[in-house]
This record gives C-alpha cells, sequence and structure tokens, in this order.
C-alpha cells in the first residue's frame, strides 16, 4: 500500500524535478536508490518485490517497474534508462486449454554498471544485462546480454561487440 502512496504522491511532482525528495519518497517505499541517483516521474513501481537503483543512474520519465517478492531488480551504478523502459519480473507456464497462462512465475533481472537502455525497450524476468551493454531502443531482452555488447530487436539479438 506504501508504494501505492508514494507512486501517486511522486505523480504530482515535476517529472525531472526535486531529485532528493523523490529519492526519499522512494526509500519510504522500500526502494533502494543511491543518494546520487534520479528517477524521473510519470512512471510507476508496482509490486513488493526488491527494487534497487544504483549511483549516479539515471532512470527517464515513464519507467515501469513490475516488482514481485521472488524476484529482485537490480540497476548498478552509472546506467542511464530511457524513457518508457518496462521491467517486467513476473510470466506464467503454458497451461491447459481452458486456460494458457498457467501457474505464475518470477525471475529476477540484474542490469551491470554502465548500461544504455534506450527508449520503450522491455526487460523480461531471469535477464541478466552485462557491464557496459546497450540496448536499442524498441528493444524486448528476453535473454542475457554479454558485457560491452550493442543489441537490437524483438526479441533483442547481438549486433555487434563494443570496444
Amino acid at each position: 500500500m506504501i508504494r501505492h502512496l508514494v507512486n501517486l504522491l511522486l505523480g504530482l511532482l515535476p517529472p525531472t524535478r526535486l531529485f532528493g525528495f523523490r529519492r526519499a519518497c522512494l526509500r519510504l517505499g522500500g526502494i533502494e536508490i543511491a543518494r546520487d541517483a534520479s528517477m524521473c516521474g510519470r512512471g510507476w513501481i508496482y509490486g513488493r518485490g526488491r527494487f534497487v537503483i544504483g549511483a549516479g543512474s539515471w532512470l527517464s520519465p515513464g519507467v515501469i517497474v513490475h516488482t514481485h517478492a521472488d524476484a529482485s531488480i537490480v540497476i548498478g551504478p552509472g546506467c542511464d534508462i530511457g524513457p518508457g523502459v518496462e521491467f517486467i519480473t513476473g510470466s506464467h507456464d503454458i497451461g491447459a486449454h481452458g486456460r494458457r497462462a498457467g501457474t505464475g512465475t518470477a525471475a529476477s533481472i540484474a542490469i551491470g554498471a554502465g548500461c544504455w537502455i534506450g527508449a520503450g525497450s522491455r526487460i523480461l524476468g531471469g535477464v541478466h544485462i552485462g557491464e557496459g551493454a546497450v540496448i536499442a531502443a524498441g528493444s524486448v531482452v528476453v535473454g542475457d546480454v554479454p558485457p560491452d555488447t550493442l543489441v537490437a530487436g524483438v526479441p533483442a539479438r547481438s549486433k555487434r561487440a563494443l570496444e
């Protein structure tokens, strides 16, 4: 309930201002956010799971985070997360004919230091993005990304190694 109230309060603020106040509110909601990290407004944090934002990271307006009690989301230091990015830890097993969304599942997400995730991307549960990786805008990441790699597409595929 407290996260819902924090989301509502932060929704009343200008999206790219008052970051110290935003951090204090996020901490009240159980978010582990470094003192120099910034999470802009117009987004939402769902669920009661662990969510960590590393030092110097920037989360642009409209970032949506679906946490789960059984799966953490950890964003390393120095990351830049574009507008409208979604982090989704939960899914379902394939069920029987009468209801294909079977038993619920959850898997953690880890974003390594210095990553850049482009606007509108979706990062699904069970994914580890290595340090210095770049996720092109609009990508859907369904598997691990090696360090210093550019991935793009739906589903995201490696395009090239980065220096």
